[in-house]
């Protein structure tokens, strides 16, 4: 049997290797930054076979996030777009009507920084986020690795909510603690996206799981209001970071229309006073940031790219590739529809799961995963960081067998999907053959010696994943 020591110290070394070639990541070297990458990614999935207790699995966290913190930021270039809006609201101007080449200057080093994607679109965030956007750049002005450094506390302080957030939503659903830390926070797509990317999506989430935890805590056998009423305001703070953590309001509005009679009626009075509490909160961020509701025109700046991870897109693709055999340019119309049509599967899907958690037959974290799958899938644009808002609730309430164990495998994928950096078609082809090379080579020498077990909690062996007691 693989000892966790073992896996644990294999997945740092994979970190290492990453860090190592950040510098040099150009054709064959690479290959050992996506090594490193897989090798953490084969640590992490090999430990679902036997895994650890959560005091553990929290260190092995600490251990694998400590040399990230050090690292420039990778799998993309959002962090510049971060610093180039904070620089904007700490110039005076307005985030959410300039963007970075009129608010800085074509010019300008943070301006040729930001992709030439975002150089004219204002912020998409909403005015939580550009709060500490301005602070930060308040305080570290232009320089790029203060700046990296600032935001990484803040993503890390997002990480640390998820932390404490997860297992109690796991206690709420009847599944392992140590088991939904392993699949929903050590995961390698939190490494990479949340800590080396450096993504909002980590505080957004964190206060959206903590806020979430909160208020379904609250609703014991005696309603603690004031718990509660924390607990929404932190789910409607994670929705002034980005807008889809606004769906566990509807997880919770359920569950109090549930505990007060589960009819129409209730849901439609608990509903309207989670939308009263998230107007109330999203006026008076939006007034006392001085940021306005500006946020609210540029919702929809980050679909304005045609992100091909969306299926909602592949039928504008499709019906544009054959267009385009007939003489006719129809690929943006076609993604437009795609568009529209996701849209209304995205609102009779989470009509369908309040239907579905009002009746007793979802249990409220399984139902905040489905919306947010909902959300995620048939949403504009689609990134690998973005599969774990779904996931990391997910993780914390599926039952051990097929559906988590689709889902590890699906994480795992999505690890992998992106490079650390961008490259020329040779160079990643060299880098994922490479790579390759080296996970199957770690893989063969980490399970030679392994003996077949039994473990009271397992994803990866199928004979145990049916009959564990995990959830």
């Amino acid at each position: 049997m693989l000892r966790a020591d073992q896996l644990r110290w294999t997945g740092f070394a994979g970190v290492l290797l990453l860090l190592v070639v950040t510098a040099l990541i150009k054709g064959p070297v690479l290959a050992v930054g996506i090594a490193g990458m897989g090798l953490l990614v084969l640590s992490w999935f090999l430990l679902g076979r036997d895994v650890p207790d959560s005091r553990w699995l929290r260190w092995t966290l600490v251990l694998w996030t400590a040399p990230l913190l050090a690292a420039p930021p990778l799998f993309s270039g959002d962090l510049h777009s971060y610093l180039a809006q904070g620089e904007i609201a700490s110039r005076g101007l307005d985030p959410y009507t300039v963007g970075p080449a009129e608010g800085l200057g074509a010019a300008s080093a943070m301006t040729e920084r930001v992709s030439g994607y975002w150089r004219d679109s204002p912020s998409p965030y909403g005015p939580l986020f550009t709060e500490f956007q301005q602070w930060i750049a308040g305080i570290v002005g232009e320089n790029p690795v203060a700046g990296l450094l600032a935001h990484r506390f803040v993503e890390i302080a997002g990480l640390i909510l998820i932390v404490w957030a997860t297992p109690r939503l796991a206690r709420a659903a009847g599944v392992a603690e140590r088991v939904a830390l392993w699949l929903g926070v050590l995961n390698p797509l939190v490494l990479w996206h949340f800590v080396a990317g450096v993504h909002n999506d980590s505080l957004m989430l964190g206060l959206m799981l903590a806020g979430t935890a909160l208020a379904l805590d609250a609703l014991g056998e005696r309603v603690e209001w004031a718990r509660l009423t924390w607990g929404v305001v932190l789910v409607a703070a994670g929705a002034l970071v980005k807008l889809p953590a606004i769906v566990a309001l509807a997880v919770i509005g359920t569950a109090l229309a549930r505990r007060y009679g589960a009819t129409f009626g209730r849901l439609v009075l608990w509903g309207g006073a989670m939308v009263l509490a998230m107007a109330f909160v999203a006026t008076a961020v939006s007034v006392g940031t001085g940021f306005g509701f500006g946020w609210l025109r540029t919702l929809g700046t980050s679909g304005s790219v045609n992100s091909w991870m969306a299926p909602t897109n592949w039928f504008g693709f499709l019906t544009g590739g054959i267009g385009s055999l007939f003489g006719a340019s129809i690929t943006q119309t076609m993604i437009g529809v795609g568009k529209v049509i996701g849209y209304a599967v995205i609102v009779v899907g989470v009509g369908f799961v309040i239907h579905r958690q009002l009746t007793g037959r979802l249990a409220p974290v399984l139902a905040l995963g489905a919306m947010l799958g909902f959300v995620v899938v048939f949403g504009p644009v689609v990134q690998p960081w973005y599969v774990l808002w779904a996931a990391i609730p997910l993780a914390a309430c599926l039952p051990a067998g097929r559906p988590r164990t689709w889902l590890t495998l699906g994480l795992a994928l999505f690890s992998v999907l992106l490079p650390p950096s961008s490259g020329n078609v040779v160079g990643l082809i060299v880098g994922y053959a490479g790579g390759a090379v080296v996970v199957g080579v770690g893989y063969l020498l980490l399970t030679r010696s392994a003996r077949p077990a039994a473990a009271p909690e397992t994803t990866l062996n199928q004979s145990t994943l049916d009959n564990s007691s995990g959830g």
